[in-house]
């Protein structure tokens, strides 16, 4: 193998689960239902020559502007895949820039550097690591026994490993050698809507802004990993949770609602956690037993429910979600910058120190 391609094949990340969330075919935002602006959110970036004139219809003149707004989730897509793109090549050239520097300045080689410094210090799976990969991938693995895939799961481990010292030597190297990256993300503005918020104050230097489903796994998973952000940055990050109920989850408008009532009684937060712990039991019995088990005032919760006092409210956070081009769960926006799918703490340990960085 050359080089370059050795390295290249080593700037690339390796994580445990895939990315992954909840998706389907939703409802399309149409111009009519879509929020303003500062309701569900904006490119940052104005769209240019807004004002011209692309289709004439009799009378009637359609404009740039009023397509892109028409079409503005997916323009949003498209841009944030061109930034992820951009940033997987820059991210390649920049970690083949770093080795080679240091491979020159120790009289190496590239290949004998990586060698050194990514294979050989990456540790050797233990029994206790194969073990609980097994469990975790049994069902994947059609219940296979262990010995049977022990070679498979060694080997997914040790490049897992490999993978993290391989980051370790790269952030080692970026330290080095000062490396600044000028390429930036689009930024996504997107609107609190007065939605439940916990964490730092609202002009923390962090701010997230969650669109979820409560009866989606991937949403589960990645309540986890947002538990993880706020421990470990506290309140440098200010968390705003909005309702994104995908059609086929049949329980997951009713669920959003309720946890909009026990908002209404101040426990939005203690509801929120039981729904994520319950995902299988959301029926609306169940919605209204938690009510009791949390002391909420059961006939003002129960009231609240049935009359659907904030469904339009969920609505409104569903349209101005796909409005900033968000078609599954769950899907983040950390100061702007989308991350969809259920991505590991790396991912947003990533995003968040950057922008602190950025900030100081």
């Amino acid at each position: 193998m050359k080089n370059s391609q050795l390295i290249g094949a080593l700037a690339l990340a390796w994580t445990l689960l895939p990315v992954a969330g909840c998706t389907g075919d939703t409802q399309a935002v149409t111009p009519e239902s879509a929020p303003a602006a500062p309701a569900g959110g904006s490119a940052a970036t104005a769209p240019t020559g807004g004002g011209d004139v692309l289709a004439t219809v009799g009378a009637r003149s359609i404009t740039r502007a009023q397509v892109e707004e028409t079409v503005r989730a997916q323009l949003l897509a498209v841009e944030n895949q061109r930034y992820e793109a951009l940033r997987g090549g820059l991210d390649q050239l920049v970690s083949q820039a770093l080795i080679e520097q240091e491979a020159a300045a120790r009289g190496s080689n590239p290949e004998a550097l990586v060698q050194t410094e990514v294979m050989l210090k990456a540790t050797t799976p233990t029994e206790a690591e194969i073990a609980q990969l097994y469990e975790q991938a049994k069902g994947q693995l059609q219940n296979r026994e262990l010995d049977e895939v022990r070679p498979q799961l060694i080997g997914y481990l040790t490049q897992q490993q490999q993978g993290q010292r391989q980051a370790e030597f790269l952030a080692e190297l970026r330290a080095k050698y000062p490396t600044k990256i000028a390429l930036r993300p689009p930024i996504i503005e997107v609107d609190s809507a007065g939605r439940p918020s916990k964490g730092g104050a609202a002009d923390a230097p962090i701010r997230i802004v969650m669109f979820s489903d409560y009866e989606c796994p991937f949403c589960k998973r990645g309540e986890d990993v947002v538990d993880q952000v706020m421990a470990t940055y506290g309140d440098k990050v200010h968390l705003v949770f909005r309702d994104y109920p995908l059609p086929f989850h049949a329980n997951a408008r009713p669920a959003a609602e309720a946890a909009h009532c026990a908002n209404d009684q101040g426990k939005f937060w203690e509801y929120h956690g039981t729904l994520f712990s319950n995902q299988t039991a959301l029926t609306v019995a169940d919605l209204k037993r938690y009510a009791g088990e949390l002391g909420l005032d059961q006939g003002k919760f129960d009231s609240c429910l049935d009359d659907g006092t904030f469904k339009a409210e969920v609505e409104k956070d569903f349209v101005a979600g796909g409005s900033v081009g968000v078609d599954g769960t769950p899907a983040f926006f950390i100061n702007g910058r989308m991350l969809s799918g259920a991505q590991p703490f790396e991912q947003f340990k990533a995003i968040i120190d950057e922008e602190l960085s950025a900030d100081s």
